[in-house]
């Protein structure tokens, strides 16, 4: 079998493994069942929750699959050990070279990433990634030189040149050259985007040379660039209190919580200049420095096609830096993003239990063991923030909506006034909050109450089409206020053409009413945005079973049967299924499962 062919298997396997969702395999669970298939020898634990010990060597094609397949299924842990599997079969192969070292850096297995970068770079002399990791473990091990040789190969393009040349003034840095290193700051020419690390990463620089004054001229100039990015805040804020201008210090802290409220760095800053203290630099050393690009880059790299180009660099930076708890944060993001939700836990618990961050990272690690349907963990966890911050509204905000998730609408209803009662005087950020308590009360069938807290949110955020599309559906359903509903389900539309949910909203808010071709119509159009749900399908085969079109009508409901509806669903599609629609004027139930947050 040639490896063209491995790869077109490897890739229709993978499509396969997505649309069978509820087999629910394990990415290596899935290689060893269609690899041995195939015929083929794999690296596969023995269990489901196999650990990396328990991977044994195969053959190559079999690895190959196998690496393959865990990729495609986001599962980068189990993908690296099939790769480096094959690599063991094949050592020169440069595209098994270059996946290994990717997918053993983002696993934070450092050794032997850079062990197969320099086998890389032996190979492949412009291999730039390869280049850039042996620079950055090069500074690491204040090995300056070597650093600055692999740097030489490292840049091409805006991002690489940006890259290699402020981790190269860091190694002059390093070596207590600061003169030089400004000057390899000032060198760099190109986008506009430039002037914001040329002069944050300058400061940062001489603050590590003892030259405050200059500092001082570096941060304000970052800051006159960004005054909203957060690292330049904060350099900027705790150079003014080192350098005793301590109004001005509190101006900036307290001007960025105009912009993000109550966020932990800026209170924490605060706190520190009200106490008496001064505030360390943010960066102490080269490895600090060096770390800091890096994670400004990698934090910055968020679109799809940029994830796993961030994910480098961020385990680059924390290969410097290993406790710097942005980075850890915006590396557990990333696995959120791919939903891994073991390795973002395992990530947020590295962050120290005295960082300003600790809480934050405390209640995404509790969200996270929510997904993996340990919610009896995440309630602990989160009513621990609590008790240790009773007016942390993010925690609280996160409570609720874990038992809202699970169902225990009255217990979520209660957590969401716990935060009513600390805002006081509610602004246009606090409309989530009466939106989540609203629908709480309304699943929790106590409609006064949820009307008022949905007609407070939309009185906060007029213009938020979940609260139009909420509260419109709902009072279509009780047949309230019915030509102000349209109107605000249609509105909904017009702000989220493209969600499906919301236009099956003023589909079956047509059906209600008995207008029933245009309840088709736009029904037609939910499940081109939303194929694979279940109750757009069924409602699309009640409307058409209205218009008279009852083949496609049982088409329908044949179909949302097979996409898994929940149990009480199901029941009603059978029913339709064997006995037709009732033909008289219909008023079923409030579809629950209406977007919802």
């Amino acid at each position: 079998m040639t490896i063209q062919s491995i790869r077109s298997i490897a890739t229709s396997l993978i499509v396969l493994g997505r649309a069978f969702r509820p087999i629910r395999f394990t990415s290596a669970a899935l290689a060893l069942t269609f690899a041995t298939t195939f015929g083929l020898t794999v690296w596969a634990p023995a269990h489901a929750e196999a650990q990396k010990d328990d991977y044994v060597s195969g053959s190559l094609a079999g690895s190959y699959l196998a690496g393959r397949m865990a990729g495609g299924l986001r599962d980068s842990d189990a993908a690296a050990h099939y790769f480096n599997a094959a690599l063991a079969e094949d050592p020169d192969n440069l595209a098994l070279l270059d996946r290994s070292f990717t997918l053993s850096l983002i696993d934070g297995d450092y050794d032997r990433a850079m062990d197969t970068a320099t086998r890389l770079v032996e190979l492949d002399p412009e291999h730039r990634v390869a280049h850039l990791a042996l620079a950055v473990d090069g500074i690491r091990a204040r090995e300056y030189a070597v650093a600055e040789r692999h740097l030489d190969n490292a840049g091409n393009g805006p991002l690489a040149e940006l890259t290699s040349t402020l981790l190269r003034a860091w190694a002059e840095a390093g070596i207590g050259d600061i003169e030089q290193a400004l000057a390899t700051v000032d060198s760099l020419s190109g986008p506009e985007w430039y002037e914001v690390f040329k002069p944050y990463h300058s400061g940062l620089i001489a603050t590590v040379g003892g030259d405050e004054t200059a500092a001082g001229a570096y941060f304000e100039a970052a800051y006159t660039a960004d005054p909203d990015a957060i690292r330049i805040v904060q350099a900027w804020g705790r150079h003014l209190a080192r350098t005793d201008r301590i109004d001005e210090a509190t101006a900036v802290f307290q001007r960025f919580g105009t912009v993000v409220p109550d966020h932990p760095l800026t209170v924490a800053a605060l706190a520190e200049i009200d106490e008496g203290r001064t505030p360390a630099p943010i960066v102490k050393s080269a490895q600090e420095g060096a770390a800091e690009v890096l994670y400004g880059i990698g934090s910055a790299l968020g679109s799809d096609s940029g994830e796993e180009y961030a994910a480098l660099y961020l385990r680059l930076g924390l290969h410097l830096a290993p406790t710097q708890p942005l980075a850890l944060l915006s590396l557990a993001d990333y696995y959120e993003k791919i939903r891994d939700s073991e390795e973002a836990i395992e990530v947020y618990d590295r962050i120290a239990p005295d960082s300003p961050l600790r809480p934050n990272a405390d209640i995404h690690k509790a969200l996270n063991l929510d997904d993996l349907e340990r919610t009896d963990e995440a309630i602990a966890i989160l009513e621990q923030v609590i008790e240790a911050a009773p007016d942390d509204y993010e925690a609280i905000i996160a409570l609720g909506n874990v038992l809202r998730g699970r169902e225990r609408f009255g217990e979520a209803a209660k957590v969401y006034t716990r935060a009513v009662d600390q805002i006081g005087r509610p602004t246009q950020r606090d409309w989530a909050l009466f939106y989540f308590r609203g629908m709480s009360y309304e699943r929790d069938k106590r409609w006064p109450l949820a009307e008022l807290d949905l007609q407070k949110a939309l009185e906060l955020n007029p213009e938020q089409p979940h609260v139009l599309n909420y509260l419109g559906y709902s009072w279509v359903d009780q047949n309230l206020n019915l030509d102000e509903a349209l109107d605000m389900i249609t509105r909904a539309v017009e702000l989220r053409p493209n969600d499906g949910y919301i236009v099956d909203s003023l589909g079956w808010a047509y059906y209600r009413l008995g207008r029933y071709e245009e309840a088709a119509r736009e029904l037609e159009r939910a499940v081109e945005l939303k194929p694979d749900d279940p109750i757009i399908n069924d409602h699309l085969g009640d409307a058409y079973w209205k218009v008279g079109r009852k083949l496609e009508a049982q088409f329908q409901w044949s179909h949302a049967k097979a996409l898994d509806p929940e149990p009480d669903d199901l029941a009603k599609i059978l029913d339709k299924l064997e006995n037709g629609l009732n033909d008289t004027p219909d008023r079923a139930a409030l579809e629950l499962r209406r977007n919802d947050g």
